[in-house]
């Protein structure tokens, strides 16, 4: 299924925009929903998100090469980026920009959507979702006992880490210095490498993490 949003005078939307679609089922979206977009199934709606920036994928991009280079040297666990399906509560499927698993979750990490748990979830945000990624889904991914969850935004400069404590989430705003994983043993990164312009060599961020 494929879907075109338009503005008022029939033409192709150009701006970023979320697009919510109601009267849907599981069984539909798992059907209908296409590859080559991102979409998401939340309680009986299909949340449909713009394209993203060259600069958002930039950003996902570090940010995997850096999580999979670590995880891969320690032989720690997975890390899969969007647009994979997660059903992380009955009625709720999101695509995280990216996200890290435990070593016993990897097995179960086949077909659509994947039932699976991740220990570390992160999504780069901007304006147009900033209320969806800090409120919606810091609700749901609390809801499903995800331990930690990063929500980078670089037009404010700041990374919004949600750590579980007793079902709930304790916030802690990152603008600088060394941000440490609380479920990914031994990883760190400096906030400041997501900020820069251009971005900084993924091996000599990995090296610096590895070496530390």
């Amino acid at each position: 299924m494929k879907l075109l949003v338009v503005d008022e005078r029939k033409k192709l939307l150009r701006e970023p925009y979320v697009v919510r679609l109601g009267g849907w089922t599981l069984d539909r979206y798992l059907a209908e929903a296409p590859e080559s977009q991102r979409w998401e199934y939340v309680r009986g709606e299909v949340v449909m998100y713009s394209p993203a920036t060259a600069e958002h994928q930039d950003l996902v991009r570090f940010l995997l090469r850096l999580l999979d280079g670590y995880c891969e040297e320690r032989r720690w666990d997975k890390v899969l980026a969007g647009p994979a399906a997660i059903r992380i509560l009955p009625d709720v499927v999101r695509e995280p920009d990216l996200f890290a698993l435990l070593p016993e979750e990897v097995p179960k990490a086949k077909g659509v959507p994947l039932e699976v748990r991740p220990a570390l979830v992160i999504e780069v945000t901007s304006p147009t979702t900033r209320t969806i990624d800090t409120v919606e889904k810091a609700s749901d991914y609390a809801a499903a006992g995800i331990q930690e969850y990063w929500v980078i935004d670089p037009e404010r400069g700041e990374i919004l880490v949600h750590r579980l404590k007793e079902r709930e989430y304790e916030l802690e705003r990152v603008r600088a210095g060394h941000l440490e994983s609380a479920s990914v043993p031994g990883l760190w990164l400096k906030a400041e490498w997501l900020f820069q312009e251009p971005l900084p060599l993924v091996a000599t961020c990995l090296r610096a993490v590895l070496e530390s």
